[in-house]
């Protein structure tokens, strides 16, 4: 099987290796695989020194999901960086399972600090840990993820550029089994390609619809952004994102506006996570219009925010429209002959719910500018001294 299969991917291999500046091994005539060539003992993104490299708070947002949090978790005990801690927000979860979960699992191997919060919305759970202070940088991922060893050290990497506001990385599957899963990386996944992009208004991509097809800098699960500028931003639109009507978009609508900005987003694909893909179609349907409502939500978010950006997109709209339907697309054209049509309108229906959704989602947090109950407690490392919340208690 090596025989066969190293021919058909040495070119581009060796291609990528050049790229990033690694040796090129020599090839075995005979074996067909790579010769045992001498590689740094270490990646790339660890050969900075300890002391010039960020620390990182690591936030997971979660709701009613504990098994698949402490897998989580468990992953991130596993990685080689060693300033980081991690900040668990329990998005208005309806028993008390998680904390009990963390407090029985205690100490753990890195510091870390449990928040609960009564007001839903993902959004509205990443600024929670912005308020309950970060470090220089804050990495967002979900309950439903495991990290590769080196994922923080490729995204401390990353932000030794002072240019660079945002950070994302490569999402895998962490199984393909089911029709589902298979679908859902047949409708374009996470993942975002293996070689490493910068994106900004100095460096534009080639993309006719840049910089409005903010899927393609990253998604949600794998972002980090310098902390002080995401406060300076005020966050992430707590209208956006999944557990509100809007079902998504703050992560989009960030990317977007670190661009728009000016400062430059890195993508990463030397950051790995992987993602556990629904397994049920049922499940992946109300994904798939999910994602339709949350792009047109962001879509519509930026406007709110910024008027302006109507002339803009609105010339953007022919590609746009090319991207979302027609079949040789980048979207599309992975998609095979089994793949089920329902998920591709639905998706479209959701997309055209987004703007409504929005509104609607604006209005129900319309009254919330913070938490109206928030706990927080240590569960492992040493207690770092930072503000937390207002009323808030720390055991």
């Amino acid at each position: 099987m090596a025989e066969e299969a190293w021919p058909q991917v040495s070119d581009a291999v060796t291609a990528h290796l050049v790229r990033d500046g690694r040796p090129v091994p020599d090839v075995l005539p005979v074996e067909g695989l790579p010769s045992g060539a001498t590689f740094p003992s270490l990646p790339p993104c660890l050969s900075r020194r300890h002391e010039e490299r960020p620390r990182i708070t690591v936030v997971v947002a979660t709701r009613d999901r504990t098994d698949s949090l402490l897998r989580t978790l468990s992953s991130l005990a596993g990685c080689e960086y060693d300033v980081f801690d991690v900040l668990v927000v329990d998005s208005s979860p309806s028993t008390p399972g998680t904390e009990q979960a963390l407090r029985a699992a205690a100490p753990w191997p890195f510091p870390l600090r449990y928040v609960a919060t009564s007001t839903p919305g993902l959004a509205f759970a990443h600024n929670v840990a912005l308020e309950c202070g970060t470090e220089e940088v804050v990495a967002f991922t979900d309950d439903d993820v495991q990290v590769d060893r080196y994922w923080l050290a490729a995204i401390g990497e990353a932000f030794a550029d002072p240019e660079v506001a945002c950070v994302t990385g490569l999402i895998l599957p962490s199984e393909l089994e089911t029709p589902a899963q298979f679908w859902l990386e047949q409708s374009g996944g996470f993942a975002r390609g293996y070689d490493r992009r910068r994106f900004s208004l100095r460096h534009p991509a080639p993309e006719p619809t840049f910089p409005f097809a903010a899927g393609r800098f990253g998604s949600g699960a794998n972002m980090a952004f310098r902390a002080t500028w995401l406060r300076s931003v005020g966050g992430f639109d707590r209208a956006t994102g999944a557990g509100s009507p809007a079902r998504g978009g703050d992560d989009l609508h960030a990317f977007l506006r670190v661009v728009l900005g000016g400062a430059e987003l890195v993508y990463e694909p030397a950051a790995i996570i992987r993602h556990a893909h629904r397994r049920d179609y049922d499940g992946l349907r109300r994904q798939a219009f999910g994602y339709g409502r949350g792009l047109g939500a962001y879509l519509t978010a930026a406007l709110w925010a910024q008027p302006s950006l109507l002339g803009p997109m609105g010339r953007r709209a022919g590609p746009a429209m090319r991207h979302l339907l027609a079949a040789d697309s980048v979207k599309n054209r992975g998609k095979e002959s089994d793949f089920p049509a329902e998920l591709t309108w639905l998706e479209r229906a959701g997309l055209l719910t987004g703007p409504f959704a929005y509104a609607v989602s604006r209005w129900h947090y319309r009254r919330l500018t913070r938490p109206s109950r928030t706990q927080a407690s240590y569960y492992g490392g040493a207690p770092l001294a930072r503000p937390l919340p207002g009323g808030t208690s720390v055991s």
